[in-house]
């Protein structure tokens, strides 16, 4: 039978854990231990503590002495669970909390935590049952109500998360990590002014959280508001300078500055290099692929965005048209939100292996284990990277493409898939990969079957041109509204479509026109909103203005297809000469200005000839369909040339390797 302790040393013991002197608990554990050394609670004591003090491995040995002398102890069962889980233990953690639920059919605690461990784990589902289950046992737990709050917004059901988050701050209005989650989400939903007020509370209330700066910077980002931005995200950098997701979001925000020069930007990418890349140089193993040049090649993609997102008009006909013959497809999915396009991504590929709950070795591991030759980066900085993946060398051969248009700093990924326009001779120095340029446009677009057809030109019947952008805030800065007011004045009558989340709310749309008002233009010239799909939008639209120094993407090539031409700037690469690449593809360099003065030039000069601007509109799908950027074959065939070019340069090394050994 299990001695008992002291009831008045217990009671001095808790006062001093609970007072956060958890070495003095310790030592008092231990002293009660030699006295009663069959005492359960001084065993549970001892781990707690020692716990607390970051020592799991000796806290789950007291634990599991605890244990032996109350082995059904729902609490003992629990705690052990949380020191198994922070060694890494998860499975056993797991039958730790679920062992804890079951003997107690009320314990909240447990059935969180088993919650928290299967949402770790990747059982997303699983976790949403155990998260419900919970809030049916205890309604106002704030615990599971962020939570679940958080997975059900990872799951995109955004209405649902909603109604997570108000019954929380129902219950605490002040809990910062509520605020900063529900302005998260806010920024989702295109409730811009909304979410930077959650933001600013939450760095109120806890002006030192690095995770919330961040959530703070990424606001002000979405606002355009980028040095403020950046600043947000220094703060949280300096307070927690290992975390690599917090530099990647700066380094994003920084693609969109308007004033920095190129150097400076990548200037930066350097710093990340030698933080978060350069540690990793002397860890990689060989890679021991067999290095036959001819052999099937075997191709991994790493996305967060394998589901409905603008890069699956780019991504799904290379998928959709890869020889399986020379090329064996793994899909490592980061995302955790599916849906039917999904479904049709697992159909392209040999091998659909989800990753979102696997850390980078698990992760690294499994790309080796499965032998991958060439392993392809298709978010860069974007949310849900996995570039501490690539950091690593898991793959003989790496590269990035698609999904972020720029460098991702790292010198461990070997190449940057591009064309000669997106990347011209000379700007080698501006990346850490090196450039490999396609001999053809570095992408191939299919559009939406639901989009229609154009229609006739709208200025025709209006009487007036419609000018318009449908990117993000983010990219319509200072010299971007100075030249668009510009135009706007030179064109008598005409107005500005500025359609996007960016521009969804009436509270932004003003802040956004003051910014035009400064500039001369009327409040009345512009229109502005957001329209999901924006394809009765576009018919409503005769020139689209590409924005800068960082261009648009998928809607400036939806534009096209509409029969809608665009006014382009080059300016840096390879962000700054997206709009480039594709009107020079498509036939019509024209539209390419080098100089705002030109790009002002040309807008007017398309705004004042309404017989060209019919004509373009009545021929311009039918030249983006004969270009190269709707050759789907044409262009995996480049691609898997790229490929085995690439792979037969490292086979190559292998070799001259070997014969100096």
């Amino acid at each position: 039978m299990a001695q008992e302790s002291n009831p008045s040393a217990t009671v001095d013991l808790l006062a001093l854990f609970t007072q956060g002197r958890y070495a003095d608990a310790e030592a008092g554990a231990r002293r009660l231990i030699e006295q009663a050394p069959q005492d359960p609670f001084a065993w549970t004591l001892l781990g707690v503590s020692l716990q607390a003090m970051r020592r799991p491995e000796e806290a789950i040995a007291a634990l599991k002495e605890a244990q032996t002398f109350a082995p059904g102890d729902a609490q003992i069962l629990n705690t052990l669970g949380a020191a198994l889980e922070e060694t890494g233990q998860l499975a056993v953690a797991g039958v730790c909390y679920a062992q804890a639920a079951r003997q107690e059919p009320g314990f909240v605690a447990a059935f969180y935590n088993l919650a928290r461990l299967l949402e770790r784990l990747g059982q997303f589902e699983e976790a949403r049952f155990y998260y419900e289950h919970t809030l049916s046992l205890d309604p106002d737990h704030l615990k599971s109500l962020n939570q679940l709050g958080n997975l059900l917004r990872a799951l995109k059901q955004n209405a649902a998360a909603l109604k997570c988050y108000q019954r929380a701050l129902n219950l605490n209005a002040n809990q910062p990590e509520l605020l900063s989650n529900l302005g998260n989400l806010l920024v989702e939903l295109g409730q811009l002014e909304h979410a930077l007020a959650c933001q600013h509370q939450a760095a109120a209330l806890r002006p030192h959280d690095p995770e919330i700066l961040c959530n703070l910077g990424t606001a002000l980002h979405e606002m355009g508001q980028i040095d403020e931005s950046l600043a947000a995200y220094e703060e949280a950098i300096r307070l927690r300078p290992t975390d690599s997701a917090i530099r990647s979001r700066q380094l994003f925000t920084l693609n969109y500055h308007p004033d920095l020069s190129p150097e400076e930007i990548f200037g930066a990418y350097q710093a990340f290099e030698q933080r978060f890349g350069l540690p990793h140089r002397d860890t990689c193993p060989p890679h021991l692929n067999d290095p036959r040049v001819d052999r099937r090649l075997r191709i991994g993609y790493v996305s967060a965005d394998f589901r409905s997102h603008s890069t699956s008009h780019f991504l799904e006909p290379l998928l959709a048209h890869h020889d399986h013959e020379q090329f064996e497809i793994f899909a490592y999915v980061q995302n955790v939100s599916f849906d039917h396009l999904s479904l049709r991504y697992r159909k392209l590929v040999d091998h659909w292996v989800p990753i979102a709950a696997l850390d980078d070795a698990a992760v690294v591991a499994r790309i080796r284990a499965d032998q991958i030759d060439i392993l392809v980066d298709l978010a860069g900085h974007t949310a849900g990277n996995r570039l501490g993946i690539f950091a690593r060398r898991p793959a003989p051969v790496s590269l990035t493409w698609l999904g972020y248009g720029y460098t991702t700093g790292l010198s461990a990924v070997d190449y940057f898939l591009t064309d000669p326009v997106l990347t011209p001779p000379g700007c080698e120095p501006l990346f850490s990969e090196r450039l490999w340029r396609l001999e053809r446009p570095f992408i191939a677009y299919r559009p939406n079957p639901a989009m229609g057809d154009p229609g006739p030109l709208p200025a025709i019947t209006k009487g007036l041109v419609t000018f318009a952008t449908l990117s993000r805030g983010v990219r319509v800065n200072h010299r971007v509204i100075r030249v668009w007011s510009a135009i706007l004045k030179r064109v008598p009558g005409s107005q500005l479509v500025l359609d996007s989340k960016s521009f969804q709310s009436p509270a932004i749309q003003e802040q956004w026109a003051a910014r035009f008002t400064a500039h001369g233009i009327a409040r009345e010239r512009l229109v502005m909103g957001c329209h999901s799909p924006p394809w009765d939008l576009l018919r409503d639209i005769d020139i689209s203005l590409d924005c800068f120094p960082h261009n648009s993407g998928t809607t400036l090539v939806e534009s096209l297809y509409m029969g809608i031409p665009v006014v382009t700037l080059a300016e840096r690469p390879s962000v700054g000469r997206i709009g480039s690449a594709i009107l020079t593809a498509l036939g019509h360099p024209e539209w390419i200005a080098q100089t705002e003065e030109e790009y002002i030039e040309k807008a007017v000069e398309l705004a004042t000839d309404l017989d060209r601007l019919a004509a373009i509109r009545a021929s311009l799908r039918a030249e983006l369909e004969a270009s190269p950027l709707r050759d789907e074959v044409g262009f995996t065939q480049a691609m898997e040339r790229a490929y085995r070019q690439m792979w037969q340069q490292w086979c190559a090394g292998q070799v001259q390797s070997s014969r100096l050994h």
